[in-house]
């Protein structure tokens, strides 16, 4: 199957939510527990157009069925971040395990690196052994563990900080 990166279109966003939904209601890669809306993400598309910072989507070629999303925006909201950004990737259960969230952080490091950002961060659920290895596959190292800082389903989270120096 071929599959290509490009920009987020608005008619893009329905089948993003649905991804970013599943992972709301079934899983732990965010411990976001709202369910979001086009409307949310319609918001979410103009921030990063004015920022100018990267809102992807990996489309399937044949089919155009939106198989996952990736962006970064600034770590933190204070001019000392300006070059620290902290991404997301997001991948559609029915492609999971082939290599399309790798993809998406490759693209999202090379944008990166041709936009003067100095370092990646990753804020990833100490259950997600998969992300992890995949974040140290690509040079990251974890540069914290912070226990019990969140919830999801009833339950403490430990996040797992890794970072990625360009």
């Amino acid at each position: 199957m071929a599959f290509i990166i490009r920009a987020v279109q608005e008619t893009d966003l329905a089948e993003i939510v649905a991804i970013y939904n599943h992972e709301v209601t079934t899983g732990c890669a965010t411990w976001n527990d709202q369910i979001y809306s086009v409307e949310d993400f319609k918001k979410k598309l103009l921030t990063f157009q004015e920022k100018q910072d990267p809102f992807v989507v990996i489309e399937h070629s044949e089919t155009q069925q939106i198989a996952g999303y990736a962006d970064y925006a600034m770590f933190r909201n204070f001019a000392g971040y300006r070059h620290t950004v902290e991404h997301s990737v997001y991948i559609h259960p029915q492609y999971a395990r082939q290599g399309l969230g790798k993809r998406l952080m490759q693209h999202l490091i090379a944008h990166a690196k041709a936009h003067q950002v100095h370092v990646m961060v990753a804020g990833i659920d100490h259950d997600n052994l998969a992300s992890i290895a995949l974040h140290q596959q690509l040079g990251f190292v974890q540069t914290g563990y912070m226990p019990q800082v969140g919830q999801k389903f009833g339950q403490w989270r430990d996040l797992v900080l890794m970072q990625l120096n360009i």
